[in-house]
This record gives C-alpha cells, structure tokens and sequence, in this order.
C-alpha cells in the first residue's frame, strides 16, 4: 500500500511539474521543430514538384521568400537605385534570416499588398498594413504586431481644423486602399486619391491638396524637415491600429504563418523590433511595451501568440450596416453559385457606402441637368453674339469659341475650378456649379458655332446681309438642331469627368467607396450601366427637342 501511495505522489508531482514544462513549450523549440520538419519535407524526392505544395515547405525548395515592401514610405521602405531601406525592409530581412532563406523584394502600395498575396505573387507582406477587423476576411495576420501608428490629418498651420465637424465638405487626399478612409468619408469629407503615400507631402506643399490624411508614422519624417513643420501642422489623429506582417488567407500558408508567429515573438522578446527600430530612426514607445509583454512567462510560449493577455486585438474598423445588407450578401453568393461570377456590391452594404452611393447618383442627375441647361444655354447667347452685325460683340464671342474649341476639356475645368473656388469657398456645390459651366461652355460653344453657320447660311439664301430678327434666329436654331443635339448628348457623356476637380458626382462616389470597400470591377461596371442609361434617356429628350427644332423649321 505505501509502494502504490508513493508512486501515486510521485506521479502527482510529475503531474504539476512536467506537465506544465511540457505544455509550456518556448517559441524557440517550437520554431526550430517546424523549420526541421519544412526542411525535410522539401527534401524528400519530387516533393518540390507537386502542385499545392506547402507555402513553408516551398521557401525551402526554392530558397527564397517573396516579401512585399513599399518604396515611397520614408523610414519604413524606401528604394535608391538598387537598395532598398527602411524599418519594414530590415524586419524582412531579419524574419528570412531567421527562416533561413533568401529574401526577395517586391514592390507594393496600400491598393495591391492584399491583390498579390491573394494571387501568389508575394509569400507575405510588410507593408505599413493597419490590422482591423475588416482586413481579417482578407488576408491572415501574424501575431504579435510589429508596430502600431494612428492616422492624422496634415494641413496648413494658418487653417483651424480640430475635430471631424471641422473637414465636411473638404476634400482630403488619402492613398487607396488606407483603412480609415471609410472614418473620413463618414464623416461628410471627399476623398482625393493617390496610389503612393509618398506624394502626400509634395501635393500639401503645391496647394492641390489643402489637406491629408495618413499614418502619423509617415508624416514624422517629413515634420523633421523645418520648411515642411513651418508650413504644416496635425490636426488631430484618430483609429490607432497595430501593423500586421501578412500572408495569404489561403490553405497551405498555416505553417508559415505560425512560424513568422513565432518568430515575431522571439523578436519582441529579445529586442530585435527594438533594435531595428533604433537604426531605421523610428519611434520606439510601443516596441519597447512590447518588448515587456513577450518577456512575461505566460507570453513566452509557444501558445503565447493565441492568448488574449498578450496580443492585441485588431481595430474594429466593423462599418455600419444597411437594413438590405444581408439579403444583398445572399445575392452575390447566389449570383456565384450560379453563375461563377464574383459579384460585389458594397455600396449596397454599408451605411457609409450607401449614403455616398445615394449623394453621387442625385449629384450625377444634378450635373446632368446643368451641363444640358447650361450647353443649350451657352449655345444660344453664343450663337446670337457670333451672328451679330456689331464687331464690338461677334469677334469676342468667335474668339472665345476658337480658344474653347483649342482647349483640352480637363484644362477648361480646371480654370474654372479655379476661378469658382477664387470667388466662394469651397463646396461640392461650388465644384458641380464650376463643372456644369465648363461643360457649358465647351459643348456651348460648338453648338453656337453651328447657329452662326446656319444663321450665315439663311442670309446668303436671302441674298445679302439683312439684320438679324428673332423669327430668322429661331430659324437658324431650327436648322441646326442636329448639331445642338449632338453636343447636349456630348455634355452629358462628358459629365464623369467632374470628379477630377472634387465634384461628388457617381464616379468620384464610387471612388471613394472603394477606397475603402471591395468589389471594384462590379463598382465601376454598375457606373458605366448607370451613365448608359442616362445617356439613353437623353439621346431620347434630345430626338424629341430635335424633331420640334425641325418641325418648326418646315412650318417656317
């Protein structure tokens, strides 16, 4: 009885013990076991060759990993011919190291890091990435984060912005694809786009931008530049989210996915974020908190990187939903069920989404209206003057319809813009107001011409020169209603490109919503249904106008 009661303690002890030991497994055996095991699996014959092969095991077969950095990012990843520098660059050199495999860099911005994960075009990627909520659905992040930053909005010293009250009805230039630009837009603000974050600083500086939005790790560098902090100043940050090394949400990246896991957690714990950090020059706050989390005993294991007590969570980054929103996911689950394509309709989804949808359809018919008014109008004043008997007001009409005529469509809207936002302060009013003139004035111009021509026309008919009257200048109007029409059809083709000076019309909608949201080939095809249907409806009221031009003209 006191053999069986000594071993019952013996084994209670091994229970309290060893257990514990074995369960608390470090992250540095567990790391060398299952680089062993990808390293054997690579080795054996005609595994490398096989289709579907494991994304660790492949980086063993073929000696290198495929890193996605960005190049416009100072301090994070920069490039100078050939050499590539920054805090996200080293990191991917450190975790190859580590892996014990070549690393090879390619470029990426804030629109195609997800993309090319997704097609295999990059094994991870290090690229300033916030982790929210939303990005979990998208790609799979390693735990724990390598940094953390929130985003702030840059503008002049002399402009008083503080809160989000103060940024309705501005325009702010942001990079596609930045997780708060759904924040932004939310908030009654216009997006403008760019592809790189790097161009941020010089479009402040020319005045294109009057403000932006962008981590506030980026603009540190550029505030230590005295001409650039004389100028500028933040006005306030918001969203402040950990940045996540990711690889592909697919089959096949689990086990290298927990490697870079547990390679993360051995760099906080031993300093190297740290470190790498100090020779890039960056901030060291969050690193440094860190480093003190992965040093804690119930942090330094293998498990340490699944336990809420030690890894943060992501920003919920969640967007309010519309009443329609799961039907509307039923039907893009249905549509590919069915049909195999990949519909995605996130305007229909999201509140934020859905009010910008809504003001850019209502903006579109607005602008329509006024581009088709203002061309009808143009043509008829410019139309008169260019047929007038007094030199003082038909060489200044021809000459305006000769520079009109000489002029690209975008600089004509551009100096309208121009001239508009000179004499009121910016607003999505003022921007389609300057929009429908230009476009005026463009297709009004043409159409006027086509009035003087036939107005010259039906004086030669009558034999001379006889002054102009209101039954011979309807004529004229009458005679040209084919070439009237064609320019009214014209204008209304032409209205998309008034987002280009800010106005909130459906394509500048769209392009802000997916900034921020999925599915842009199904956006932009829904726009271009949307804009053949409005011009369909046009050409219609055109043909009508047309035949009462012409029937007035027989009945003349």
């Amino acid at each position: 009885m006191s053999i069986r009661r000594g071993l019952f303690v013996v084994l209670a002890w091994l229970a309290l013990f060893v257990a514990p030991a074995v369960r608390a497994e470090t992250p540095d055996a567990a790391l060398a076991a299952l680089l062993s095991e990808a390293r054997a699996a690579a080795a054996v014959p005609g595994a490398c060759s096989q289709s579907g092969v494991d994304r660790l095991v492949r980086l063993y077969c073929t000696g290198k990993i495929r890193i996605g950095v960005r190049e416009y990012y100072p301090l994070f990843g920069t490039r100078e011919g050939q050499e590539r520098i920054g805090y996200d660059v080293d990191v991917g050199r450190a975790m190859a190291e580590r892996l014990g495999v070549t690393p090879e860099f390619t470029r990426v911005n804030a629109a195609s890091r997800i993309p090319l994960l997704a097609d295999d075009k990059i094994d991870l990627t290090i690229a300033t990435m916030g982790h929210n909520a939303q990005r979990d659905g998208q790609v799979r992040f390693i735990r724990p984060h390598y940094y953390q930053s929130e985003t702030t909005i840059v503008g002049p010293k002399s402009l008083e912005i503080k809160d989000w009250p103060d940024i309705a009805n501005r325009t702010i230039c942001v990079t596609v694809g930045n997780g708060s630009n759904a924040q932004i837009v939310s908030h009654s603000a216009r997006l403008m786009l760019f592809d790189e974050a790097g161009v941020l600083p010089d479009r402040l500086r020319d005045e294109i931008c009057t403000l932006a939005a962008q981590d506030d790790s980026f603009f540190a560098y550029y505030f230590t530049d005295p001409a650039f902090a004389a100028r500028f100043d933040q006005k306030f940050g918001f969203a402040q989210v950990p940045w996540g090394v990711a690889v592909a949400l697919t089959s096949g990246t689990d086990r290298l996915a927990k490697a870079l896991d547990l390679i993360s957690q051995i760099f906080h714990r031993d300093g190297e974020f740290l470190k790498i950090a100090k020779e890039n020059h960056i901030g060291i706050g969050f690193l440094e908190r860190q480093r003190a989390v992965w040093n804690r005993p119930e942090c330094n294991t293998a498990a340490g990187n699944t336990d809420p007590a030690c890894v943060l969570p992501a920003l919920s980054a969640v967007l309010e939903p519309t009443p329609i929103a799961g039907r509307v996911a039923a039907f893009e689950t249905w549509m590919e069920k069915h049909t195999g394509i990949a519909l995605q309709l996130p305007m229909f989804k999201t509140m934020p989404a859905w009010q910008l949808f809504k003001a850019g359809i209502i903006n579109s018919l607005i602008l329509v209206a006024g581009a088709l008014a203002a061309t009808l109008l143009f043509a008829l004043i410019l139309g008169a003057l260019q047929s007038s008997r007094s030199f003082v007001a038909r060489w200044p009409a021809r000459l305006l319809t000769i520079i009109l005529q000489s002029s690209p469509v975008v600089l004509t809207l551009v100096i309208s813009a121009a001239v508009a936002h000179a004499l009121f302060p910016y607003s999505s009013a003022v921007a389609i107001g300057a929009a429908i003139v230009a476009l005026g004035l463009m297709n009004g111009s043409n159409a006027g011409q086509a009035i003087a021509e036939a107005m010259h026309s039906l004086r030669t008919e009558r034999g001379g020169p006889p002054a102009p009257t209101v039954e011979l200048y309807g004529r004229a109007v009458s005679r040209s209603a084919t070439q009237i029409v064609s320019f009214l059809i014209n204008a209304a083709k032409g209205t998309p490109i008034a987002s280009f000076i800010g106005a909130p019309e459906l394509l500048s909608a769209l392009t802000d919503i997916t900034s921020f949201a999925s599915g842009r080939a199904s956006t932009y095809s829904l726009l271009l249904v949307f804009y053949i249907a409005v011009v369909i409806v046009v050409v219609w009221l055109c043909g009508k106008l047309r035949l009462w031009l012409e029937r007035r003209q027989v009945a003349a």
